[in-house]
């Protein structure tokens, strides 16, 4: 029997906007900042990458890659504009 690649299933299901929003709302639930930014850098990878994102944000490439690392410990701002050009946003909703 043949094993399916989970990573590549995830990173077709997280190209839907819906899906990612989904994904990165339950990280952030669990209250592991390690643990989101690897989510965050799966949804990049899944919208095409790091290369693609730095073309769209003020942030270079290098910046990026250290910013989603597991050690990755972004601002409010800087979160906010890596997933502006993956359609996404933050926001609060009740409990």
């Amino acid at each position: 029997m043949k094993l399916r690649d989970y990573r590549e299933d995830l990173l077709t299901e997280l190209k839907a906007p819906e899906f990612a929003a989904h994904y990165l709302d339950e990280l952030i639930a669990l209250k592991d900042r390690k643990a989101l930014m690897l989510a965050l850098k799966d949804v990049v990878d899944a919208r095409g990458g790091v290369g693609a994102l730095a073309d769209k944000v003020t942030l270079q490439r290098q910046s990026l890659y250290k910013v989603l690392s597991k050690d990755g410990n972004p601002t409010l701002e800087t979160f906010g504009e890596i997933l502006k050009p993956l359609g996404l946003r933050l926001s609060v909703a009740t409990a």
